[in-house]
């Protein structure tokens, strides 16, 4: 599937909003044109930060939110916390393989609660955890920096990465998005797109542009994202 008929989906990561006034934050993003809220549970033993969980999920369903909800677990065990993101409102629910004893009854549990399911795959963690549960699987997400911390550098490998993400995901003819994670902005964004991601998180790119006097203070750079995708060349 080429690049002008695949639709590109900008996901803001809550990592880098500002926790004391989430609901607000993210409707002023979800207003400015993002299409998906990105949730990055943390645990503080699977990588080394602690973060969010699905109470907060909740609560922004019982703010408002109506736009879907990324949950990307880097947490080990994963199963529990499943279970608990599927009661708590979200629409997607990645995880790394690594973090699950059985990777296919873990995709299994989010589809049968009624989630999208995904595989998160960190730098050096090969694809071939794909070869037997493309099946199970909506989304890929592939870590462009490794996981734990917001306002990382993009690692230039991850290219590759996608560039072979994108070659499985067209030979399986299946639905699945190719979600992209860390280092995400406008100066590299068409670049990204053009090995094959079509659906991009950013935090400290997004974020960084809060200005507390402007209630429209995410549509600018929201804008120069999508500029950047409807103006780059074809794919090599």
């Amino acid at each position: 599937m080429s690049e002008t008929t695949r639709d590109f989906y900008i996901a803001p990561s809550i990592l880098s909003a500002d926790f004391a006034r989430l609901g607000e934050e993210v409707d002023d993003v979800l207003a400015s044109g993002a299409d998906i809220v990105h949730f990055d549970v943390m645990d503080n033993h699977f990588v080394p930060n602690l973060t969010i969980g699905p109470m907060v999920c909740e609560a922004l369903r019982k703010h408002g939110v109506t736009a879907p909800i990324d949950a990307h677990l880097m947490v080990k065990p994963v199963d529990r916390l499943i279970g608990d993101f599927i009661d708590a409102g979200a629409s997607y629910i990645t995880f790394h393989p690594e973090a699950s004893d059985h990777i296919d009854r873990s995709l299994q549990l989010i589809r049968d609660g009624g989630c999208k399911s995904g595989l998160v795959f960190n730098p050096a963690t090969p694809l071939s955890f794909l070869d037997y549960v493309m099946d199970k699987v909506d989304m890929v997400l592939l870590m462009s920096v490794n996981p734990g911390f917001g306002g990382q550098a993009f690692l230039p490998g991850t290219l590759d990465k996608l560039r072979e993400a994108r070659r499985r995901i067209d030979a399986s003819g299946r639905d699945i998005r190719l979600e992209i994670d860390g280092g995400v902005k406008v100066e590299n964004i068409a670049e990204i797109a053009r090995a094959g991601a079509d659906t991009f998180v950013a935090g400290s790119a997004i974020f960084k542009a809060r200005n507390e006097v402007d209630p429209h203070h995410y549509d600018s750079v929201l804008r120069e994202l999508r500029e950047q995708l409807a103006g780059m060349s074809s794919r090599p």
